[in-house]
């Protein structure tokens, strides 16, 4: 976990890698519960036996299952100790580059890109978030991920 005791040491970062996230495990359950939060019920992420037989050998995670999960990997990895309040502001530049096999590992290299002062009294954040996948030299996904902190 990487502790920032102010956002004037989180903006001295700018331009560096500041956490690598532990590893997260992507389960046919949770590919199952965000179908069923979403609506998303595509059979390459909820028919097993069927998702066997297609492009990807096994069921894979929704993309936008592994999206959401900048957030789990942002809140194990990097604290603001000035900050009451942190909240997801928005994304650039997202992109899934490879498939997510249900049972994947996947973790997250946190690199902060720019930190600037907002008020009252906060600081926006923007994060390129790299999420890798155990075993593979692929990454599964890149995005820009904007956060804002309020103290």
């Amino acid at each position: 976990m990487r502790v920032f005791q102010s956002f004037d040491a989180l903006a001295a970062c700018v331009g560096q890698e500041v956490a690598v996230s532990d590893w997260v495990e992507v389960t046919q359950q949770q590919v199952n519960q965000f179908a069923e939060a979403t609506g998303d019920h595509q059979w390459i992420h909820v028919d097993p036996e069927r998702a066997r037989a297609g492009p990807f050998g096994a069921p894979i995670a929704h993309g936008f299952l592994t999206l959401s999960l900048l957030s789990r990997f942002m809140e194990s990895s990097i604290r603001m100790a000035e900050a009451r309040m942190g909240l997801n502001y928005g994304l650039n530049r997202v992109r899934f580059t490879a498939p997510v096999p249900v049972g994947s590992r996947l973790r997250a290299r946190i690199r902060l890109m720019a930190a600037a002062p907002i008020d009252p009294g906060g600081c926006q954040a923007t994060w390129d978030m790299e999420i890798e996948r155990e075993g593979s030299d692929k990454s599964v996904c890149f995005a820009e991920f904007l956060t804002r902190h309020y103290a």
